[in-house]
Formats: C-alpha cells, sequence, structure tokens
C-alpha cells in the first residue's frame, strides 16, 4: 500500500474523530455549567423521575442509584432508572434534564414505541455480528495477502466482514430518532408538570442537546470506519489486479 493511501485512510476518520472529542466537550462543559444550577424546586432527580414514572401510571420502574460519572441509563428488562451517584440525590438543572431522559426511555417502552424495538433488534444483530467481524476480516487479508490466487475467497470474507460491521452503522442510525424522542419526552415533562422555570428548562435543554450530539458522532465516526474498510478492500482489489 503506497503511503498517500495510508494518509487517505487517516483524513478519511479525522474530522468524524475531532467531531467526537467536540461533543464529548460540549457534553462535560453544558453538564458542568448546569450541575451548579440548583432548581429552584428543590426537588432531587431521583424524586422528580419518580413522580413522573407516577403520573404516566409506569407503576413497574424502579429509580436506583449507580456508579460511575455521566453512566445513566434505563433498562427494560430490569424495569430501572439507573442514575448515577452525581445524578441521583441532585436537584441541579442537569441532574433533573438527565433524568428526566432516562425516564423518557421508559415512557417510550410504555406507549410501545416502534423505533426502540427496532434498536432492541438492532443491538442483538450488531453484538453478533461484531463477534463474527474481525475473524472475517483477518481471514480475508489473509487470503489475501498469503494465499496464491486467493483473492476471490479473501474478498468474499473481507466484504462478509464489512457487511457486519453495517449493522453496527445502522444500529447508530436507529439509535438516533430513539435518544432524540427520549429528550423531547424529557422537555415536554419538564414544561407540563412544570418541574423547572423558563430559564431552568433552556439549560437543560443545552445539557440534552449536548449529549445527543454525541450520537450524532458515534453514527459519523462509524460511517467513516465503513467507507475506511471499503477503501481498504478497493485499494487491496487494486494491488493484486496489478
Amino acid at each position: 500500500m503506497e503511503y498517500y493511501q495510508y494518509y487517505l485512510m487517516g483524513i478519511i476518520l479525522l474530522p468524524a474523530l475531532i467531531f467526537a472529542i467536540i461533543a464529548q466537550i460540549k457534553v462535560k462543559s453544558a453538564y458542568a455549567q448546569y450541575s451548579k444550577v440548583i432548581s429552584k424546586n428543590g426537588v432531587s432527580a431521583k424524586v422528580v423521575a419518580e413522580r413522573v414514572l407516577e403520573k404516566k401510571g409506569i407503576n413497574d420502574v424502579v429509580v436506583k442509584r449507580v456508579g460511575g460519572e455521566l453512566t445513566d441509563y434505563y433498562s427494560d428488562k430490569e424495569k430501572t432508572v439507573a442514575l448515577s451517584q452525581d445524578i441521583y440525590d441532585s436537584a441541579s438543572v442537569s441532574a433533573i434534564g438527565i433524568a428526566l431522559h432516562e425516564v423518557g426511555h421508559a415512557i417510550q417502552y410504555a406507549e410501545g414505541y416502534g423505533m426502540i424495538k427496532a434498536r432492541n433488534v438492532m443491538i442483538k444483530v450488531s453484538n453478533i455480528s461484531s463477534v463474527l467481524l474481525w475473524p472475517l476480516v483477518i481471514i480475508g487479508l489473509i487470503f489475501n495477502l498469503a494465499v496464491l490466487d486467493g483473492g476471490l475467497i479473501g474478498n468474499i470474507f473481507l466484504w462478509a466482514g464489512i457487511g457486519f460491521f453495517g449493522f453496527t452503522v445502522i444500529l447508530n442510525l436507529v439509535t438516533l430518532p430513539v435518544e432524540y424522542d427520549a429528550s423531547n419526552r424529557a422537555k415536554k415533562v419538564m414544561e407540563e408538570e412544570q418541574l423547572l422555570t423558563k430559564e431552568e428548562r433552556q439549560g437543560a435543554t443545552k445539557v440534552l442537546n449536548a449529549a445527543a450530539l454525541t450520537y450524532v458522532a458515534a453514527l459519523i465516526v462509524s460511517v467513516m470506519y465503513l467507507a475506511r474498510f471499503l477503501l481498504v478492500v478497493f485499494i487491496n482489489s487494486d494491488r493484486r489486479r496489478r
């Protein structure tokens, strides 16, 4: 492979990686800023989450504390809204926004939101494909580089690996509307239930919008990695034809 081809593959990934870093910085910056702003109602994120779940008639979901920073999630299997230790007892604008985002996922399941069902299917498919991806790529490269006339067989393995990686791209694509919808539900609940003042809602919205950027970044990075895989195959095929 020529040196310029290595540079080309790096150039393909660089903008996506820079965007991902910027997205992470924006999340941490917005979270840090509004974690210092305590909501006027003074109610903790845990209590706010429980009240909204009760209001929505979701009585089989519990709110629990988990370790780590920004490790919040919703598990429908466990029927749990898990809030990280800095969020759980906090009454900050950041904490309430994040807690309501996770409650938004609980509401999605309760209302049978179609996209979250699609994401769950893609998670299972992606988990299987991630196990098979690299063995297929490595076998394909071995055939192409080490086996006489192994180009056809090698390319079959390489294309199969690329196909499996494509499931990761699809998963990231399906995740976007799910996360944006959960954030929109959180914003709607904030206003309807008057959980935050107008100014506080604006702060919570900034936190949620910054968090959503990380999912956009994940999609872009996965697309760029897919493009990189394709470039490797095309370059390798071109090399064999010479």
